[in-house]
């Protein structure tokens, strides 16, 4: 027991430092962003310039843990803005799919010219080689994860 108990403690720690550098990572980028845009909204754009166009809704909700209502509002408001737009699905005429626009690809590389000096301040500081472990061991938790939330 006192081993479950052990393990226990070293997930729940490490969730709870993971919570707490995301938490970080939104204030920095969202510090940088144009006024009135969020972490959520440019997440997506990101995930669309990185991960390729043409994605749903639902697949998009899926990728961010979200609702897919909570991922219908963000996509609207990035099409009120003319950062993506949203069409028919061709070969599902009741899905749609997301596209970036110029505008959003534009939004995207300013906030990462603006993220530019914080993340060469980090690279300084931190042993970049040294996270690929870190991100390899992450990926396969994450792939865990969702194996068990698909259960």
């Amino acid at each position: 027991m006192q081993d479950r108990d052990a393990g226990h403690s070293g997930l729940l720690g490490f969730f709870a430092e993971v919570s707490a550098f995301d938490q970080m990572v939104r204030a920095l980028v969202e510090a940088r962003l144009p006024k009135g845009f969020q972490w959520s909204q440019f997440a997506v754009l990101n995930h669309l310039f990185l991960a390729g166009e043409g994605q749903t809704p639902v697949a998009l909700a899926r990728t961010f843990e979200v609702p897919k209502t909570s991922m219908t509002h963000t996509l609207i408001v990035l099409e009120k803005h003319g950062l993506v737009r949203i069409e028919p699905n061709p070969k599902d005429g009741r899905s749609k799919l997301v596209w970036l626009t110029p505008k959003g690809r534009t939004l995207r590389s300013v906030a990462m010219t603006a993220l530019g000096p914080d993340l060469d301040a980090l690279a300084a500081r931190v042993d970049v080689q040294g996270l690929a472990p870190l991100r390899a061991a992450m990926f396969g938790l994450r792939q865990v994860m969702e194996t068990l939330r698909d259960a």
